[in-house]
């Protein structure tokens, strides 16, 4: 499995980071001062080779991401140890 994530930019406001962060403060959780909420795709293959990983890359410049408001962080291969860890 590959896995993109999508985060806004930095210099963007964050409305629903910030919402959650306030939330977070009102519970008493105030050691969280700051949220930015991203996105995650996985991305399912049969095999991952160089070239399914670079294709993996252009589709999360090009379609998973809008490059106005959102930077694409990471492009990587999964741990199958971590994704069975994870069900």
């Amino acid at each position: 499995m590959i896995v993109v994530e999508v985060m806004p930019k930095a210099e963007l406001l964050d409305p629903a980071g910030k919402a959650v962060a306030t939330a977070l403060a009102k519970r008493g959780d105030g050691e969280f001062t700051a949220v930015r909420i991203g996105k995650r795709f996985e991305l399912h293959v049969d095999e991952v080779t160089d070239a399914v990983l670079a294709k993996a890359q252009h589709l999360a410049d090009e379609l998973l991401s809008n490059a106005v408001i959102e930077d694409v962080v990471r492009v990587y291969v999964a741990d199958a140890v971590a994704e069975d860890a994870l069900a």
